[in-house]
């Protein structure tokens, strides 16, 4: 009985030292939803930022307290605190290159979501994804991936003298703007299915005259003219895996005869990134409109049935099992 009492004790002191990265998150998490970090840059106490900006004074409290703990925040005087100098801290809500946003993702979407694994596994009763309250957080998520991925697009577009490209799923258009600003004189074209995302896209790209935003299903879009390359960023898990092939089919149909196809997304059991591409998996499966991330071998069948062929698989975040791939019409 004491040996049990000891083993329980070990596991639960075990438990809690594998949540502590939590607390990060959940800390950082609140800093930049109530821009807390950009408050707290110079010193002040926690009585006028919570009379300033409307805030309960408990609650601020016990949140200072786990940021001081935590090192993210430090008392600099009596009563009087300050943000940390951390490099980790993500920037203010106004930036829109802040990487808070992935926290908001995070804490607002995806553990809500795995947190109701215990219920769908008994009912099969998932839940729906809400395109119009998360659409805009997406879209902004998924320009993380810019930085990494556009050296790779770039290479691309010059090496197959692209004049035309089509961004299915365009999100705000980041990078037809990076595209554009590299390479005006091509026609760069946007399709998002998202009303609201695809507003703000057009805001952001009006003044660009070689881009064009239209809002549509990717599903319906129809070229009408051939294109040289068409663009799919994180979209694969909204379509589901018995409309893939003909996704691809119809968008191969709109190409030039040495037209590509170029996907960006996570993949399952991938070489690299094996325990986020698992989790983010099981994210999209908790919905009954997500849909399973593909494998490599799925992203060749695809390809295959398609009259195409993959000719690239490259891993651009090893530790999250995301791909750039690219398909190529067959010979």
């Amino acid at each position: 009985m004491i040996i049990d009492e000891y083993v329980r004790l070990f596991k639960a002191r075990s438990w809690m030292k594998r949540n502590m990265p939590f607390l990060y998150s959940w800390h950082a998490y609140v800093g930049y939803e109530l821009d807390l970090f950009e408050i707290f840059k110079s010193p002040k106490t926690i009585d006028e930022v919570a009379a300033k900006h409307s805030l309960e004074l408990e609650l601020l409290e016990r949140w200072v307290e786990v940021g001081i703990s935590i090192k993210y925040l430090k008392e600099v005087s009596k009563n009087r605190f300050k943000t940390s100098k951390s490099f980790m801290l993500p920037d203010s809500k106004r930036d829109p290159k802040s990487v808070g946003i992935l926290l908001k993702e995070m804490m607002e979407l995806h553990i809500p979501a795995l947190l109701t694994y215990p219920s769908i596994m008994k009912t099969d009763e998932r839940q729906t994804f809400d395109h119009e309250q998360h659409g805009t957080t997406v879209a902004q998520t998924s320009t993380l991936l810019e930085q990494l991925a556009y050296p790779k697009l770039i290479q691309l577009v010059k090496k197959n003298k692209v004049q035309s490209i089509v961004d299915a799923g365009c999100g705000h258009g980041g990078y037809l703007q990076k595209l554009s600003h590299a390479l005006p004189d091509i026609k760069l074209t946007g399709i998002e299915i998202n009303e609201e995302v695809a507003i703000e896209a057009d805001r952001r790209c009006r003044l660009i005259p070689n881009i064009s935003i239209t809002c549509m299903d990717v599903e319906e879009w129809r070229a009408a003219a051939s294109v040289d390359l068409i663009m799919m960023n994180n979209l694969l898990h909204y379509i589901s895996p018995e409309k893939r092939v003909n996704v691809i089919r119809n968008l191969s149909i709109c190409l030039s005869g040495c037209g590509v196809i170029s996907i960006i997304t996570p993949i399952r059991k991938p070489k690299h990134g094996k325990q986020f591409s698992s989790v983010f998996n099981s994210f999209f499966t908790a919905f009954d409109n997500l849909y399973a991330l593909p494998t490599k071998q799925e992203l060749s069948s695809i390809a295959d049935q398609s009259n195409m062929k993959l000719k690239s698989l490259k891993p651009i975040i090893r530790e999250g099992g995301w791909y750039f791939c690219t398909f190529v019409k067959k010979k």
